[in-house]
């Protein structure tokens, strides 16, 4: 028996418990690639000073083991299955009763619903498999660029790359190798500019480079077409949120508010609900 002869149902309920051990894997990255950029910029930095830095623990997505970041204590296999784990344990670490926070399993919770929305959607085909590392990636980025105001190379550019082989290989019907290439162009370029413009007008930075390369691997999934309603309404709530969190006292340090996740959620629409009811939601 292979996955096509299981019921469409079945297919999207065994993607989904998959999605859930995938956000667990999705909380490790997005809490250690920023560190592991971090030691990446301090070595490269000793380096051009000539200074020798001590030889530290190795730092990767599998060294070493997760632990309690308040007491040390290493996470059993059994205290790391998802959700299900922060619920026997009450959201807190079993030995020093440190709460963990919602967002992990809120992380993987999304995750699981991602990959169940896609296989439900596509079935057992190779069109659901490569929408659900589109949805894992995107959602990294998402938390990541939230937290830290960083979009790492090593997530935004397997993304627009992973659109446009898609492309190629037919995998995303709905969008064709030529359209998705123009796409990155487009979705590159037209931040690009913005971002010049602004800072020719200000002399300050209005984003950063890994929103332009964001936006260019959304071209590369949706097409050049679809660039203009997801900026539109990653713009619009945008614009929304960072009013609310600058009247309410939200705002981090330097009045910044990370675009990352706007565009994201814009990605995510476009993927649920297709580009163009984004325009029919505005009313254009």
């Amino acid at each position: 028996m292979t996955l096509l002869d299981l019921g469409p149902g079945l297919v999207a309920v065994l993607a989904g418990i998959f999605g859930l051990l995938i956000g667990s894997f999705l909380n490790v990255v997005i809490y250690r690639v920023p560190k592991m950029m971090e030691r990446q910029w301090a070595e490269e930095c000793s380096e051009l000073g000539g200074i020798s830095l001590a030889q530290a623990e190795k730092f990767n997505l599998l060294t070493p083991r997760s632990r309690c970041s308040s007491c040390g204590h290493l996470i059993r296999w059994y205290e790391n299955i998802p959700v299900f784990s922060y619920l026997f344990l009450r959201g807190k670490c079993s030995a020093c009763a440190t709460p963990y926070g919602v967002r992990y399993p809120l992380v993987e919770v999304v995750t699981g619903g991602l990959f169940f929305f896609c296989a439900w959607r596509w079935g057992a085909t190779p069109t659901a498999l490569i929408w659900c590392g589109f949805s894992a990636a995107l959602l990294a980025l998402a938390v990541i660029d939230w937290d830290t105001t960083l979009l790492p190379d090593d997530i935004t550019l397997p993304l627009l790359w992973g659109g446009l082989i898609a492309a190629a290989l037919q995998w995303n019907p709905a969008v064709d190798l030529p359209t998705a290439l123009w796409g990155v162009v487009a979705g590159y370029l037209s931040l690009w500019g913005v971002y010049w413009a602004f800072k020719l007008a200000t002399g300050k930075e209005g984003m950063g480079y890994g929103d332009f390369k964001l936006f260019a691997a959304l071209g590369a999934w949706f097409g050049w077409p679809a660039l203009v309603p997801m900026i539109l309404m990653a713009s619009v709530i945008g614009a929304i949120i960072g009013i609310a969190m600058k009247f309410f006292g939200g705002l981090r340090e330097g009045g910044y508010v990370p675009f990352g996740p706007f565009l994201a959620g814009a990605g995510f629409t476009a993927m649920i609900f297709g580009p163009q009811s984004i325009l029919k939601f505005a009313g254009l």
